[in-house]
């Protein structure tokens, strides 16, 4: 997991051949100007979805693994929190792998939080579990799936 200001994306670019184009077509514009929807990058190995969230309560948010994809999330108009965990110890699975939409869904409590403000990033990785629209009202959110 990594979590940063969108100002310092550039040192993140490496880790993966689709990191840059992901992160010049997030700064291409003003995030709250990006209307809800699915925008393909490079077909389905990068796709960007905007979406407004309900937000939960901490015992509500359920903890998720993709196995193909690495998560870009990034809240635009209020702080949201994810909790996370290291998916080699999460044990309760409450939903089994769904191949097609790349997820797993865990009953295991997340061991951390952290807050992500508009402006930032928070990158999930295969390995890490996480729970996300954690918070209280709605959050208008960015989340750029990245194949793996």
């Amino acid at each position: 997991m990594i979590i940063d200001s969108l100002k310092n994306s550039a040192r993140y670019e490496q880790l993966n051949p689709y990191f840059k184009q992901a992160f010049e077509f997030i700064k291409s514009k003003n995030l709250l100007e990006f209307e809800e929807g699915k925008t393909e990058l490079a077909g389905d190995d990068l796709k960007v979805m905007v979406n407004v969230s309900k937000l939960k309560e901490t015992a509500n948010a359920k903890l998720e693994i993709h196995n193909k994809f690495i998560d870009i999330q990034l809240p635009i108009s209020c702080p949201e929190t994810f909790g996370w965990k290291d998916r080699a110890i999460c044990k309760d699975v409450t939903s089994p792998y769904n191949q097609e939409k790349d997820i797993e869904f865990y009953g295991d409590e997340s061991t951390t939080y952290i807050t992500a403000q508009p402006g930032e990033f928070v990158i999930f990785f295969p390995e890490d579990a996480h729970a996300p629209c954690i918070g209280e009202g709605e959050v208008k959110k960015m989340i750029v799936k990245v194949k793996n």
